[in-house]
């Protein structure tokens, strides 16, 4: 009995396997021809509907293509790229040097993981220290993951060279931050639609009012606190700009209190605002700085953390890391975008093509348009909104004239296009901002 139904076996195996081969085969070439066929916007749309988290509420238009300040969407239409993917694309989309650079390193070696030593992550690490003078690097994947990787090492200091009481640290944090959307950022979050529904949070974790010195002055008194975390300029809080002077006095209630300055330069760093880092616009130098979006010139997710030898080294081997962190093809893409950021002078080139553009902005109607603010290329225009428009709707028009730009808190436009851009292109994005502003 067992012979026949091994016999049985053994014929329909085959025919199984070419059914299944014959399935497989159709349902790839079914994928190679929608491949083929360009999809409509509306098509593009309703996929990513289908079959991805609602997690974004994209702005509707559906790219394919970038080189430099531009996209393209899937029918052909080419748009300036006012947003940047979040000042990612710094150095413009596709630069042909950061291209080069991923290309060659990807045809070589791309992961070791850290249990081995690789030929290019050394390189990286002495280019990037010396580049923003700090004794250590430590490298990550993403933005958030900077910020954590900043938290860990101020409790550790906190610890191990403070004498802060063992799991009593605390790390202060600016209202209105945003760093990221892990357990720890939204820990730090005052914005209901990053933590609403996700608790319980961190400990150890307090809030002071954004640009508010006697605020912070008070809570750093506090002698278990380990640091404080801010941005140099509020990116996601809608480019909010603090008052000359307050890095200047971060620092000294900082140095004062023995207590770490974080800066939180994801966004706001690497020319974007008209200086290599935020923070230069004071000449202060944090405890801490962390890097990531435009490190990668937008190819690749690459972060990084920088401090002195008395901060990184109090984490021990074992105590941090990441699988991809330090890895080869990110620390050549990251040489090539810093090396781009500066050989183009990208950080001089926001600095005056944002003064151009505010002073232009500031020409629109205020009826529509109650305030324009920002530094360097990283700008936001605040708009009135009415029963009969809001911001979200301008950006609509934007796009339909040729410029995508996002709202962020319902009535702020953010408007950060890459850091190549010249004159004349800010004078002409600046009309298409100005004919979609009085239309309405």
């Amino acid at each position: 009995m067992i012979s026949k139904m091994s016999c049985a076996l053994g014929r329909v195996a085959p025919l199984l396997a070419r059914a299944l081969h014959s399935g497989s085969r159709t349902s790839s070439t079914a994928a190679s021809r929608q491949a083929q066929r360009t999809l409509t916007p509306e098509e593009v749309y309703a996929r990513e509907d289908k079959y991805g988290a609602h997690n974004y509420h994209p702005l509707p238009v559906a790219l394919e293509r970038g080189e430099g300040l531009y996209v393209w969407d899937v029918e052909g239409n080419r748009y300036y790229d006012f947003l940047s993917a979040y000042s990612a694309v710094n150095q413009g989309h596709c630069h042909p040097k950061i291209i080069a650079a991923l290309n060659a390193q990807a045809s070589r070696l791309t992961l070791t993981s850290r249990a081995f030593y690789n030929d290019v992550l050394g390189s990286y690490e002495e280019y990037i220290t010396k580049l923003f003078g700090y004794h250590k690097v430590l490298p990550m994947n993403t933005g958030v993951e900077g910020g954590e990787t900043a938290c860990k090492l101020a409790r550790k200091w906190a610890y191990t060279v403070k004498g802060v009481p063992k799991n009593q640290a605390k790390i202060i944090f600016a209202e209105g931050n945003f760093w990221g959307r892990t357990m720890a950022a939204i820990s730090s979050s005052t914005d209901p639609s990053s933590y609403e529904g996700f608790g319980p949070f961190m400990p150890g974790f307090e809030l002071v009012p954004y640009n508010d010195i006697p605020s912070l002055e008070k809570a750093l008194q506090d002698p278990n606190v380990a640091a404080f975390m801010v941005e140099p300029i509020q990116g996601e809080a809608g480019v909010v700009v603090p008052d000359q002077g307050y890095l200047t006095k971060v620092r000294e209630l900082c140095t004062q209190n023995n207590v770490l300055w974080i800066a939180d330069e994801v966004q706001t760093g690497l020319a974007r605002t008209g200086r290599r880092l935020a923070v230069d616009h004071e000449g202060v130098r944090p405890d801490i700085v962390i890097l990531g979006k435009a490190l990668s010139g937008g190819v690749y997710p690459i972060s990084a953390v920088l401090c002195d030898d008395e901060v990184m080294l109090t984490i021990k081997p074992g105590e941090h890391g990441s699988t991809y962190g330090g890895n080869p093809l990110a620390c050549q893409v990251a040489m090539a975008a810093l090396e781009v950021m500066e050989e183009e002078r990208l950080a001089e080139n926001a600095e005056w093509m944002g003064r151009i553009l505010r002073s232009e902005l500031r020409k629109l109607p205020s009826e529509v348009v109650t305030c324009v603010r920002g530094k360097g290329l990283l700008n936001a225009i605040v708009i009135k909104e009415t029963k009969d428009y809001d911001a979200w709707q301008v950006c609509l028009r934007l796009r339909d004239n040729g410029l995508l730009a996002k709202p962020t808190h319902g009535d702020i436009i953010r408007l950060a296009p890459p850091l190549i851009i010249k004159e004349h292109e800010v004078l002409e994005c600046v009309e298409i901002i100005r004919k979609t502003i009085m239309s309405f």
